[in-house]
């Protein structure tokens, strides 16, 4: 069997797979422009998007420079899709290549590959998978992300790409309307944080404060209140701010553990604290983030779908 041959073969017999996965492979081939190419390399310069999406130092060095992000998981994919994003490739485990056969790749090439190559190409294992390279879109300005929105989040330092996956889904469920960012912040679409959003990195609208903190100035300027959450004792409690503040709230968070800066306090309206009970003194940033969310829209009408 010739796997270095485009698997869209199998149409005419010559060198198919098994019978159980040549009509998956069929009904794929139907449904692309372009051929499924098996990667037998974990070093074929056709897969370099996706080399070792473990080392985050290097897939920082490597992924903004070169405008992509990846994309793990069927779903995350099919968002970034939806939300515009141009595919690059798509590299999947040769077991579930019929899952893309309803979407149109475009010019985007599709690799398949066993979990063995996709392992030590990867340096983890694609447990879900399905991986894609997207090209970045330019970022809006905060000027123009704060025109569109009513109410936003503002994140110093946060560089834990969980914690900021979780913000932004938890903005994204509880009708934060745009993210702000300091010039430290992790990446919103490096690959974990993508992923722990579930794709709601996507559909939010965030943009960069290049000033910080003198950017928060901007935002005031903008009419938004900077709330600043703190654990602080002098702190008002969130439930306690008054319906000017709600109207057009920015909530700005720090980095679990440090947490804000004094620089950032200073630069913001009203410190802001969620009272606690037992002697906890705080929460993990994206759960604290998801109460005052919560909070904060708690008068807004009902409203669902995605």
């Amino acid at each position: 069997m010739n796997w270095a041959r485009p698997l869209v073969r199998c149409s005419s017999g010559q060198n198919a797979p098994p019978d159980g996965r040549r009509s998956a492979l069929l009904r794929v081939r139907q449904n692309r422009r372009v051929p499924v190419h098996q990667i037998t390399d974990p070093d074929d310069d056709r897969i370099a998007d996706y080399r070792a999406l473990t080392d985050v130092e290097l897939r920082t060095r490597w992924e903004p420079p070169h405008g992509l992000f990846i994309a793990e998981g069927e779903l995350v994919l099919r968002r970034a899709l939806r939300a515009g994003y141009p595919a690059r490739s798509y590299l999947v485990d040769a077991k579930r290549v019929d899952q893309l056969a309803d979407l149109d790749t475009g010019d985007a090439p599709v690799y398949a590959a066993t979990q063995d190559v996709l392992q030590r190409a990867t340096g983890f294992h694609v447990h879900r998978g399905v991986l894609a390279s997207f090209h970045r879109r330019p970022l809006p300005t905060a000027a123009e992300v704060l025109t569109a929105a009513r109410r936003v989040v503002l994140l110093e330092d946060v560089n834990n790409h969980t914690n900021l996956g979780a913000v932004f889904r938890g903005a994204a469920a509880l009708g934060i309307d745009a993210v702000l960012l300091s010039p430290s912040c992790a990446d919103p679409l490096y690959r974990r944080s993508v992923r722990v959003s579930m794709g709601e990195v996507f559909a939010m609208p965030y943009a960069k404060l290049d000033r910080w903190p003198e950017g928060l100035d901007q935002v005031r300027e903008a009419g938004f209140t900077v709330l600043a959450m703190t654990p602080a004792p002098d702190a008002v409690p969130i439930q306690r701010l008054t319906p000017a503040q709600r109207e057009r709230a920015a909530l700005l968070l720090g980095a679990e553990g440090p947490g804000l800066t004094a620089a950032a306090q200073a630069a913001s309206d009203v410190r802001v604290v969620l009272p606690m009970r037992r002697g906890v003194d705080s929460l993990n940033v994206a759960a604290a983030a998801a109460v005052a969310f919560w909070e904060l829209g708690r008068d807004d009408p009902p409203f669902g779908g995605e």
